[in-house]
């Protein structure tokens, strides 16, 4: 288990790299870099009005005759965005990994880093939602889905909260769904300013260190992620100053001596108690004032209408006070 779900988390890293510059003013003005492409927002800014014809991540034209009646989705943050646009029905087929919401668990399942080609041809699926992190090793697959005559819209990374929002849009659009898309955009932007409101009368800056796996192989979040940009907009400082996904020892933790620790994932049973035993640790401020918080992975990690619940569970876990906690 633990292998699968290491594998699995290593596809879902890659959509959490951000552009080389642009997230040190995110907490200044709550305006993420926004690296879509400019078809891609124009696209999702119109009306969906079919036939409708969108260009995905990858440069691809796709057209759609009509509202599609049967989707497969091929990643969890798709799967999020349709059943959240009220797709519950034409929802066909999922990826193994998908366990949110729970009407999700009762679809069919198409694979996971591996998907079974001809089981997603065999659901004739009007459209199949597939994920720009999935090209590495599924791009071949993709190929066979599209030589079977079958619509693949590649969805871009989502980087930050704002092309996670372009991302809803379009998907929004290409399903016919355009003023649910809109709907999910505003709530997720009311909870990001309450979030930052809240966040902003903090005055002491917490030091954060952000754990995605555990030993022997610790990896991390620094800058020019995902992550950092949270911590960028909640005024928290990341210990990790390396670039992207690092891996990190135990010894270079205890050294940094973090106010507070965030366990990213589910995998290690207890992983909090595992956490504070592990050698020398005892010694660091986030283990000895009780600051070692596991948070929930899929909140913190899927590009979808959760994300906004996800900033609000890491921002509660550096600064509870800001939150009556």
């Amino acid at each position: 288990m633990k292998k699968f779900w290491q594998l699995w988390l290593s596809a879902i890293l890659a959509t959490f790299l951000l552009a080389a510059c642009g997230t040190d003013d995110a907490k200044k003005d709550n305006t993420p870099v926004n690296g879509s492409s400019q078809t891609e927002d124009q696209a999702s800014e119109e009306v969906a009005e079919f036939p409708l014809t969108l260009t995905d991540a990858v440069g691809n034209d796709i057209t759609l005759e009509q509202a599609p009646e049967t989707i497969v989705s091929m990643i969890p943050s798709n799967t999020e965005i349709l059943f959240a646009l009220g797709l519950n029905d034409e929802i066909v087929g999922v990826n193994d990994w998908d366990n949110y919401p729970e009407e999700a668990l009762e679809k069919e399942k198409i694979g996971g880093m591996e998907f079974n080609v001809e089981k997603i041809v065999s659901m004739t699926p009007d459209v199949v939602f597939a994920h720009e992190s999935m090209l590495g090793t599924g791009e071949e697959g993709l190929q066979q889905l599209r030589d079977a005559g079958i619509n693949v819209f590649v969805v871009k990374n989502a980087a930050d909260f704002e092309q996670t929002y372009e991302t809803i849009k379009t998907i929004g659009q290409a399903t016919g769904k355009t003023e649910e898309a809109a709907t999910i955009i505003e709530d997720m932007k009311a909870k990001v300013e309450e979030v930052l409101a809240k966040t902003a009368k903090v005055e002491n800056e917490k030091r954060v260190f952000i754990e995605t796996s555990d030993v022997p192989e610790i990896y991390a979040p620094g800058k020019n992620t995902f992550m950092q940009q949270i911590l960028d907009m909640i005024g928290a400082e990341n210990v990790v100053t390396e670039e992207d996904w690092v891996m990190i020892s135990p010894e270079e933790i205890v050294k940094q001596n973090p106010d507070v620790i965030i366990v990213m994932y589910s995998y290690v049973p207890d992983i909090v108690e595992s956490v504070k035993k592990r050698d020398g640790f005892s010694d660091i401020t986030a283990v000895k004032e009780e600051r070692v918080v596991q948070v929930d992975e899929n909140l913190t990690s899927r590009t979808g209408p959760r994300l906004a619940l996800g900033l609000e569970e890491i921002a509660k876990a550096i600064y509870p006070e800001a939150f009556g906690e």
